[in-house]
């Protein structure tokens, strides 16, 4: 219980200091935000509290109207924010104002390198909400009373390390923000300054922003304004105020559905990837509003999590106002609202990739690999998403998509390949493409880490199978290849391995499934492959990542049989002695190494890799 009569004094969390250092020198350029962001907050506060009054409507009781008050004094030298919405306790204040929540902020930090530290823009690129106060102001204090309570507390900082809590007067619920300007920030203790920030920055909140007995903003919801009565330059700045982000929206969805259902939607795409993008929670940041009425933030079952990139409101006349958190997770109506929204939001995707496939490729950067997790989690709506999927292969120079794999399709090619690796390049650069590369076979490349999930749930596309190349038997002989120049030797793929074969079963025991001859390669001596039916060597890799299998299965080692090593090991293997041939053994182990390094992955006795290295090396030199 805290003492009424005691002034405290706190230290501010680690992130919260750091970022301070950035905030009071940031570029002049960018001090003018600090104004919508506490604005911002003012509308947040009422937005809450309108939300917690429709169970409790006392919170509002002799003061039903909500409003955000600005205030000039230039002889104090001050500039005020104040709200009637929810306030804060004692609680709040330490939790809300001593620390950083997850916000994304101290990923940000963790993120500025040394150089960076002096790079004052990056201000600019990201939201620092209440502590954007101190670019502008050498002192902040917050004078706050909880909705519901009587006490009311003073926090007030130079944000240079410490703040202080201590008990205060205020008559009405909510809070007012004021700012002690700095000397080199006189600008915004000008009355047309001020004005201007507002009419730029936030004229779309929706409650009155006052300036004495003037209101200076339209004070309505742009979501509710018809599409074509927003500019480019409104939808940025709600952006900026509903997503607390600095880029620019890269794709605006925003339509009225009327009907049965009736709900308007105003959804944003980002044009850079949101700090808690891969974050375990998995959350969505679209905010449900009910006939204009803030509902909640995160509401489970409003959108997908596969959607979760997207930033906004959604906003219905047929859901109950007093509608509850567990309520939303079995509303039917909500069930129809998400099918409309998914369907909305993948036709736009799939508009904007046919229409601008530059401009598409750079989403797929960003949050093609979060979208993919639709073909794992949304069964229904599969097929939607492979339509919006791209992908890298070996024959395009940017992304393809599958319709477009289907179309280039050789003769005799039956199925739609894939190869799925950690690393990019590692899988560009995989010996199990080369006979592929060969015959002009497209494969597509696959590194994201969901891919060795979602090709288990996706087994065809318009009746094409998708097909490892890592797996099972190479089907190469049966797709029509390049025409041969005449000059070129014939392929030896009949050549007789099997003494070489016999002595590598031998000599590798259960470390091999099989050893047989390969038609996927074609400069490499071996490729490691998994059997048909066995896991994906990509999938069985990731598994083991993570602690869910304790080693690896055995795999299928196949021989390249036009490779001079191996027509060298073929002459030896079947010269009189064989078996007991020390150099082949070291050999046959060597070989299987190379293969797993090619596959990204490392011997599991580097010792012994070292050691066979240096006898056969010795004995070639």
């Amino acid at each position: 219980m805290t003492d009424s009569n005691t002034k405290e004094e706190f230290v501010f969390q680690t992130e919260v200091g750091r970022l301070l250092d950035i905030v009071a020198g940031s570029l002049y350029s960018n001090r003018e935000i600090f104004l919508r962001e506490l604005i911002s907050n003012a509308s947040d506060a009422c937005d809450k509290l309108r939300h917690a009054a429709l169970t409790a409507p006392s919170l509002t009781e002799g003061d039903p109207g909500f409003r955000i008050g600005l205030a000039l004094d230039a002889k104090a030298k001050t500039v005020s924010v104040s709200d009637n919405g929810i306030g804060m306790s004692h609680d709040d204040l330490l939790e809300t104002l001593g620390t950083i929540a997850k916000s994304g902020t101290g990923a940000f930090l963790d993120q500025l390198g040394d150089d960076d530290k002096q790079n004052f823009s990056l201000i600019g690129q990201f939201g620092v909400g209440f502590y954007s106060a101190f670019m502008v102001a050498d002192r902040v204090d917050v004078v706050t009373r909880k909705a519901g309570e009587d006490e009311a507390w003073l926090w007030s900082s130079d944000g240079k390390g410490a703040f202080t809590i201590e008990p205060a007067t205020r008559d009405e619920r909510g809070t007012t923000v004021t700012l002690h300007i700095k000397k080199d920030a006189k600008e915004f203790l000008e009355d047309a300054r001020l004005r201007h920030i507002v009419a730029t920055y936030s004229d779309h909140v929706g409650f009155p922003v006052t300036f004495g007995e003037e209101t200076l903003n339209a004070a309505s919801a742009i979501w509710a304004r018809a599409p074509k009565d927003v500019t480019a330059e409104q939808h940025t700045e709600f952006y900026h105020h509903s997503a607390h982000a600095f880029d620019e929206p890269w794709l605006t969805i925003h339509n009225r559905v009327e009907g049965v259902l009736s709900y308007i939607n105003l959804l944003y795409v980002p044009s850079t990837q949101p700090f808690d993008l891969f974050n375990a929670e998995r959350k969505g940041h679209v905010k449900l509003y009910v006939n204009r009425v803030f509902i909640t933030e995160d509401p489970e079952g409003l959108l997908p999590s596969y959607l979760r990139f997207l930033r906004g409101v959604v906003d219905s006349e047929d859901l109950s106002l007093n509608i509850s958190r567990e309520m939303l997770q079995t509303d039917p109506k909500l069930a129809k609202i998400r099918q409309g929204l998914v369907r909305r939001v993948l036709g736009e995707l799939k508009k904007k990739a046919d229409k601008a496939p530059d401009e598409y490729a750079t989403f797929w950067r960003n949050f093609g690999a979060v979208l993919k997790e639709g073909l794992v989690e949304d069964g229904p709506t599969q097929e939607k998403i492979l339509e919006v999927c791209r992908f890298a292969s070996t024959a395009a120079d940017g992304l393809t998509s599958l319709e477009d794999y289907a179309s280039r399709m050789k003769e005799g090619q039956e199925a739609i390949y894939y190869i799925i690796g950690e690393d990019a390049a590692q899988v560009a650069n995989s010996p199990q493409l080369e006979g592929f590369r060969a015959k002009d076979v497209e494969v597509l490349l696959l590194s994201d880490p969901v891919d060795d999930f979602w090709v288990q749930h996706v087994p065809s596309f318009k009746d094409k199978p998708l097909k490892s190349i890592t797996r099972g038997g190479s089907d190469l002989d049966a797709i029509a290849g390049e025409e041969s120049s005449g000059d070129e030797a014939p392929a030896s793929a009949d050549a007789d391995l099997s003494d070489l074969i016999a002595v590598l079963k031998v000599e590798l025991g259960d470390a091999v499934k099989d050893v047989r001859p390969s038609k996927r390669l074609t400069d490499s001596p071996v490729c490691l492959v998994a059997d048909e039916g066995d896991m994906d060597v990509s999938l069985e890799r990731l598994l083991r990542r993570h602690g869910q299998m304790a080693e690896g299965l055995a795999r299928v080692l196949e021989l390249n049989p036009d490779h001079d090593i191996i027509k060298k090991l073929v002459l030896r293997a079947k010269a009189e002695g064989a078996a007991n041939d020390d150099l082949l053994k070291d050999a046959a182990h060597l070989l299987l190494d190379q293969a797993r390094i090619a596959d990204g992955d490392s011997p599991p006795d580097a010792a012994a890799f070292a050691r066979r290295l240096n006898v056969v090396l010795g004995s070639a030199l």
